[in-house]
């Protein structure tokens, strides 16, 4: 069986690993259809992702169908469509008992901490799957992960519907973050550097974009919200300026999510964090929100709309690694497809 491993930094190659077999009663053996490449996994192939230890299969954003299940496995039958929840945590520590396993003591996340679903099939607990719809094609479903993310920052930003809410950064993510934001009724402004990103952002319901290349992103705000600033600020670039402008950006009362793994220094005067009695919080991964995300996919409220520009085959992995390298401004989501 092939699978795609990281060896050491800019380094991959198709390997031939072992037929994976369940062990456990609970266990699912998946044949891998589609895996999406994220920015995480491109940090893995140039060895700067701080999470994970090469070599590694990567990938996170996986689709499939069973292929085999164990004794006690009940929600799922032979050939269905499944995505993968790609996180296993302990249930025990504090952050499980207070219901974040994302932030799990003992986290570990399928693609990063662990190989994920860049090879053929796999096997994991059924607990880390959940069934599509049959009619919902795999290309729409293979961006159900990545709306998780969309879906977790929205929700830690508390965001309602009929409130303000700025994004920073209109890559796959702030996309992600916009499509779910829209479904709730918020009014969206984007910001970027990139034209052609915030023109597709537009297409897809942004309220106002801002090219920060041309305009001042406070005064572009200010004028927008008639100078209350907005009630939720998305920081998805995750850049020291970015913090900042997110604190300067919201209103009285306002939330400020981040989802930077940067261990760059900040420095933040608390005047405006005490003044306007804001709240930040990080995001990362997701809770609970799959089941949600799923249905709304499967009921054809979320599609991708154009967000998937390019496919490759896992034979052509390497390529389309490179190709994201050298085309930044073509890519907004590469998949691989893996199954016949």
């Amino acid at each position: 069986m092939k699978a795609l491993q990281v060896i050491r930094p800019f380094e991959m190659a198709l390997i031939d690993v072992e037929e994976p077999m369940i062990t456990k009663a609970t266990d699912v053996l998946v044949q891998t259809e589609y895996v999406g490449i994220c920015g995480s996994d491109m940090h893995i192939y140039h060895g700067s992702n701080p999470l994970a230890i090469l070599p590694r299969v990567p990938g996170h954003e996986v689709v499939g169908r069973v292929l085999e299940i164990g004794q006690r496995v009940q929600g799922l039958k032979i050939g269905d469509k499944v995505v993968v929840e790609p996180i296993r945590y302990c249930g025990e520590c504090y952050a499980c008992r207070k219901g974040q396993p994302n932030v799990c003591e003992q986290l570990s996340v399928f693609g990063v901490h662990e190989d994920g679903g860049m090879l053929e099939r796999f096997v994991v607990a059924e607990n880390q799957l959940h069934r599509v719809a049959d009619h919902t094609p795999l290309e729409e479903a293979v961006l159900i992960e990545p709306y998780t993310i969309g879906a977790q920052a929205v929700y830690r930003g508390e965001l309602q519907a009929g409130e303000t809410l700025l994004i920073q950064g209109a890559g796959p993510i702030g996309i992600c973050i916009l499509k779910i934001a829209k479904l709730m009724g918020a009014q969206v402004i984007i910001s970027d550097l990139d034209a052609t990103k915030l023109s597709y952002a537009k297409e897809l319901g942004a309220d106002e974009v801002v090219n920060v290349k041309e305009q001042n992103l406070l005064e572009a705000v200010n004028l927008w919200t008639d100078g209350e600033g907005v009630n939720v600020s998305i920081d998805a670039v995750c850049i020291p300026l970015t913090f900042q402008q997110s604190i300067d950006a919201v209103s009285v009362a306002g939330r400020v999510v981040v989802l930077s793994f940067g261990e760059e220094a900040i420095e933040l005067a608390p005047l405006p964090i005490t003044k306007k009695e804001l709240t930040i919080k990080g995001s990362r991964l997701q809770t609970f929100q799959f089941n949600n995300v799923v249905k709304l996919v499967d009921d054809g409220k979320l599609q991708q709309q154009g967000l998937i520009t390019h496919i490759f085959s896992l034979h052509e992995a390497k390529e389309a690694f490179e190709f994201i390298e050298k085309n930044p401004t073509e890519v907004r989501k590469v998949i691989l497809k893996v199954g016949e």
